[in-house]
């Protein structure tokens, strides 16, 4: 958990009264994120999370917070930004940018079965096509340049071998984002973030999606691969479990089919998305921000995971030759 801007309970009652959500009666800290301050705060009018932005800038919030909105208009059950009497949903709070959504129902599933992977692949499903008429645009920040930008930063801090799994993803990654392949894979506003501690579940019914602060247009199949990675593994060995992963993809495509390109760049963007989180944590490891609470994920389980889907692909014998990988004519 991370809290890098301590608000003081009568700072916070007073905003909540400013921005028009009541009296505050009780606030603790939410466990989990590492990324923004997050409080519980209840008042006499309801239940919210407040939010305190620790990295993202002003003009970069409306795209998440405007996507809630979008995506909750469209009967999706994610967290809905509180408006104050001027329509606004985003402020300022201790020098930062902040802003208050709806708490949701529920509680998140740690240990999931089929059942809870196939319930996150259908709404996954629903959630990229209520977002494919969303207007705002904005890349997904922890994308392909940001680990071009980032793995150089880490070289120092890593092992050999791991200096060279690093090195050789990323080229790898490179060429897949310059194949014709990965050209045409369909495209929008995706959650690239949602691990099991950002979904909720209710009576045993998936009741939402939270933290949408990675939020970005990139492919769908990127979303997908951040999924399997972390709903259908082993969280001791990084390996696929079959059922889940077979779960998850068929109750996606139940909604949403897979067009040829991403069935065949899927396990390709399972490698994307461990790749991006094994970077993140890394760096989260090495390079931290001040904070007043900080406990950072370990950042050998996506080591964990990306070498198994390395692997996974070498056993099945996908080797993306150049003629595939950069839509080069075959011999």
């Amino acid at each position: 958990m991370a809290v890098f801007t301590e608000v003081p309970y009568d700072e916070a009652a007073a905003f909540l009264r400013r921005v028009g959500l009541g009296n505050l009666q009780a606030m603790s800290v939410c466990s989990g994120g590492i990324e923004n301050t997050n409080y519980f705060v209840d008042t006499d009018r309801g239940e919210y999370v407040l939010t305190l932005f620790e990295r993202l800038a002003w003009e970069q919030l409306p795209f998440y917070l405007h996507l809630m909105q979008h995506l909750a208009s469209r009967g999706l059950p994610v967290p809905r930004p509180a408006p104050d009497a001027e329509g606004r949903i985003l402020h300022r709070l201790k020098g930062k940018p902040a802003t208050v959504v709806g708490k949701l129902r529920g509680k998140s599933e740690l240990s999931p079965d089929a059942r809870h992977c196939a319930a996150v692949g259908e709404m996954l499903a629903r959630m990229h096509l209520a977002g494919k008429d969303y207007a705002r645009h904005q890349p997904n920040l922890r994308g392909l340049p940001w680990w071009t930008e980032t793995v150089p930063a880490l070289l120092p801090y890593v092992g050999q071998d791991q200096r060279k799994l690093l090195l050789d993803e990323l080229t790898f990654q490179t060429g897949i984002a310059a194949s014709h392949d990965y050209a045409a894979l369909p495209r929008g506003a995706i959650h690239a973030d949602l691990f099991r501690d950002n979904v909720m579940f209710e009576g045993g019914c998936l009741s939402g999606f939270l933290d949408f602060y990675f939020a970005g247009c990139d492919t769908f199949l990127f979303d997908i691969g951040v999924c399997l990675n972390d709903w259908c593994v082993d969280l001791e060995n990084g390996r696929i479990d079959p059922l889940r992963r077979a779960a998850f993809l068929a109750a996606y495509q139940s909604v949403r089919p897979l067009v040829a390109e991403e069935r065949r760049l899927l396990p390709a963007l399972e490698r994307a998305a461990a790749l991006r989180f094994w970077v993140s944590r890394l760096w989260d490891c090495y390079i931290p921000r001040e904070a007043a609470v900080l406990k950072v994920h370990d950042p050998n389980h996506f080591e964990r995971v990306l070498r198994q889907r390395v692997s996974d692909a070498a056993a099945a014998g996908i080797f993306f030759l150049p003629e595939r990988t950069l839509g080069l004519p075959g011999p």
